[in-house]
């Protein structure tokens, strides 16, 4: 029942990002790997850009070629901007994308992160997207990086 209920609000009331989701999935569907993770579903996209992760909706994609811890706390940080499109809905890409994407992207933030070292995480719907992935997943982040910076730039587990 859970399972049903999920994929019922994700496909009505973020049916958009769904569908932007469900498009790139078939795009890459027989190009690369995929797996199930948690309702979710994964695409890894073998590429030397520099892309690490996105989630849309219910459809996560990342880089294929970071190791495997890397991939491992991707799955669970994309899978909480997954949750987050549950609760969202259509506001979804202003409050969570557009502003991820701008933290992210957009050259003049990129460098002020790197020049000031404040951590990609700093970010309200970073950490959010973190929290509720660790929590909905049951799952824990293993990466020093994302111990240690994964709240706010700050360590994500309280006992360190």
């Amino acid at each position: 029942m859970k399972k049903a209920l999920f994929y019922l609000i994700q496909f009505t009331w973020g049916a958009l990002q769904n569908l932007v989701g469900f498009i790139g999935y078939l795009i890459l569907y027989k190009k690369c790997e995929h797996e199930h993770f948690h309702n979710s579903f994964i695409t890894y996209v073998p590429t030397d850009k520099p892309f690490g992760g996105v989630s849309i909706g219910i459809f996560i994609f990342i880089n294929a070629k970071h190791d495997d811890g890397w991939r491992h706390d991707t799955r669970i940080h994309e899978y909480g901007h997954t949750i987050q499109s549950v609760v969202l809905g259509p506001v979804w890409p202003f409050v969570i994308a557009i502003p991820s994407v701008i933290w992210c992207n957009f050259p003049p933030i990129s460098k002020y992160r790197k020049k000031n070292k404040v951590s990609y995480y700093k970010l309200y719907c970073e950490t959010w997207a973190n929290v509720w992935g660790s929590r909905f997943s049951g799952e824990k982040f293993i990466t020093d990086d994302m111990i240690e910076h994964g709240r706010f730039g700050k360590p994500f587990y309280k006992d360190q």
